[in-house]
Order: structure tokens, then sequence, then C-alpha cells
């Protein structure tokens, strides 16, 4: 599918309020590593390919375990490959991205604060609330992934990789 429109020439001032928050979130205390995770996750609950593609290339390049990256969908099911950290921010990402459904149930926050201070959690909804933004203009402008733009070249890295898999 063709761009629609580049959104960061259009609006360059909304992009860079937008990425004053993306740094805020990146020096916030909260491991770098799992903000990759849930950025990975709510991109895969909106259905964006741009941010998909972008997020779990930052994952293989953080050396995050090509088996760990493609359970992220089933985090839940993932036993021990996801620290309770991690699931529960995953969780919280989940819940909050779908927002319109749940509606934040007690539960879900009780579970998020038994595992983040009030400061991590308030960091982690900024950045879930960041990612959907993000999803939100990738989605409706078309942003084509790398791996389309680039007609699925594969790095030797990634070959590499897919014979690991085999």
């Amino acid at each position: 599918m063709p761009q629609r429109m580049n959104y960061a020439a259009a609006a360059p001032g909304g992009m860079k309020a937008l990425g004053a928050v993306y740094g805020y979130v990146a020096q916030s205390g909260l491991p770098a590593a799992l903000i990759e995770l849930v950025y990975l996750r709510i991109s895969q609950i909106n259905g964006c390919a741009y941010c998909i593609d972008m997020h779990s290339r930052d994952l293989l390049k953080a050396d995050v375990p090509l088996e760990k990256l493609v359970l992220v969908p089933a985090w839940d099911e993932a036993g021990l490959l996801f620290s309770s950290q991690e699931k529960a921010a995953l969780k919280w990402a989940e819940v909050v991205t779908r927002v319109s459904d749940t509606h934040v149930p007690e539960e879900a926050y009780a579970e998020a604060r038994a595992t983040f201070g009030e400061k991590e959690l308030a960091d982690l909804t900024i950045a879930i609330g960041l990612m959907n933004a993000f999803n939100r203009l990738a989605i409706s402008f078309r942003a084509t992934p790398l791996a389309a733009a680039s007609r699925c070249v594969r790095s030797p890295k990634a070959r590499q990789m897919q014979r690991n898999i085999r």
C-alpha cells in the first residue's frame, strides 16, 4: 500500500512534540527492552505493520532472543520466557490499549501497581499512550514498513537466524 502522505513533513511541530515524549520515556528509568516489548505488543494489537517491523528490528538489535520476540503475542502462555515485570507491563499495555473495551478495571490497576511504583506506572502509561498515537499516525497515513520498502532484502544476520530456526 502506498503511503498517503508524509505526516512528519506535514506537521513537524507535532512530531517534534511526540519526539519529546519519546525522549522522556527513554530516560524515565524503565528498562529499554521492556519499553520496546510494550511498543511491539501495542503495535501488534493495533495492526501497525510499520511499528511492528521497527520494534521487532530494535528488539533484535538489543539481542532479545528471536524465540522471545515471536512469542510476544502469546506472552501469557510463554512460561518463564518473560519476567514478572515484563508480564505485568504487557498486561497493562493490553488493557490500556483496549480501553474502549476494558475501561481499565480495578483488578488490572491493582495488578500493575503490585509491580510498578506510581512514577513507573505513570511513565509506562505515557509510553502506552505515545505508541498508540504513533500507531494511529502510521496506520492512517500508510507508513511503509522497512521490510516492504526494501522488498524483504534480508541482512546476513536475518538469513542466519532463519537458518537457525530450520
